[in-house]
């Protein structure tokens, strides 16, 4: 490999990838190079929507705005986004999307380092293209952390977010969310498609046999899951569970910090679920259609909720059979009997 080193003062940018879950990943590059001796904050080029995240973690500088939307082209738009960077003065940079376009910013900042896997053959793009071996990387945390080492094999670091602390206790007041009682908290969105979704009727239930444990449930979502949200409290379960529908009422930064106080959290295969293993609180994550052998949630405080069946998993955004077994199969109380085992023991966490 031709990577060269820098010093501790170097500056570093990271292009960042477009999915929050993926965003979440990302940091275990971000700990390798800080490791690795990387003393200055690193700047990091997100979408809007995984800003909060990485203003959660540590040694991030200056988080600047992709200059063009999810799966569009924007040459121009790229063009000046990475002149106006020229004057930082970067040593290296990392391009975790595979797609050409996104390793055009460093391109054009003139950044003398440029890394990333070969992608969409961009090997006049980046100074070094590396070949992914995905047997030897099967996890997506593994590849961004690889990019930071010529070799690259050694096991990633669990990705950390750190709670924003005031901003949780302005939200509890603003919310009017009461103190006290232990918190479930079930994220029953995925912005990928139907086929990552745990039935609202399962939920319901779940909720109502948490509540039964003395446990405040709340469901946590972003603006695109108010309708499955909404459906999950209009269910009788829900509603006797007195479930809090917090979908669309918080920002993603918010919501990480919410999910911070939570003595259990029961999640989709979602950026959210993520979230919650990177603040380490008790987790069950529930899997269909895609792999935990892919994208796990990376934390020892972490169950996986999945039962095995043939077709499971096919990675659509859809059932293609329509039977969508891989998730009515998953039982509510197979669900509740994996989060009483993992929360044996543990107490509530300390409200601020």
């Amino acid at each position: 490999m031709s990577l060269q080193p820098v010093t501790a003062e170097a500056r570093v940018l990271v292009v960042a990838p477009s999915w929050v879950g993926d965003a979440i990943l990302s940091e275990a590059l971000l700990a390798r190079l800080r490791d690795a001796g990387i003393g200055a904050p690193i700047d990091v080029v997100a979408p809007p929507w995984c800003a909060p995240v990485y203003a959660r973690m540590r040694g991030v500088g200056r988080i600047i705005d992709a200059p063009a939307a999810h799966g569009r082209f924007a040459l121009g738009a790229r063009r000046r986004a990475g002149q106006a960077l020229r004057n930082e003065r970067y040593a290296r940079a990392y391009v975790l999307p595979n797609t050409w376009k996104s390793a055009l910013l460093p391109w054009f900042a003139r950044i003398p380092q440029r890394i990333g896997y070969v992608g969409e053959a961009r090997y006049g793009l980046l100074t070094e293209a590396r070949r992914l071996d995905r047997r030897a990387l099967p996890r997506l945390v593994a590849r961004y952390a690889a990019l930071a080492s010529p070799r690259g094999a050694a096991e990633p670091p669990a990705p950390l977010l750190v709670p924003d602390r005031a901003n949780l206790e302005a939200a509890l007041v603003a919310l009017g969310l009461p103190r006290g009682r232990p918190i479930a908290i079930v994220c029953p969105g995925a912005e990928f498609g139907p086929a990552k979704r745990w039935p609202v009727e399962h939920f319901g239930a779940l909720a109502k046999l948490l509540a039964g444990d003395g446990y405040a449930v709340w469901a946590i979502g972003s603006p695109n899951d108010k309708p499955v949200t909404a459906a999950l409290a209009a269910t009788g379960d829900a509603r006797e569970a007195g479930l809090v529908d917090l979908a669309g009422r918080t920002d993603l930064g918010t919501a990480i910090d919410l999910l911070s106080v939570a003595t259990l959290v029961v999640s989709n295969d979602s950026g959210l679920m993520h979230a919650a293993a990177a603040v380490g609180v008790p987790l069950v994550a529930l899997f269909g259609s895609s792999s935990p052998a892919y994208t796990p949630p990376l934390s020892p405080r972490a169950r996986i909720a999945k039962i095995e069946i043939e077709c499971s998993p096919c990675f659509k955004r859809e059932c293609p059979l329509g039977h969508f077994r891989c998730m009515r199969d998953l039982s509510p109380r197979i669900v509740y009997n994996l989060a009483r085992q993992l929360t044996a023991g543990h107490a509530a966490v300390e409200w601020p």
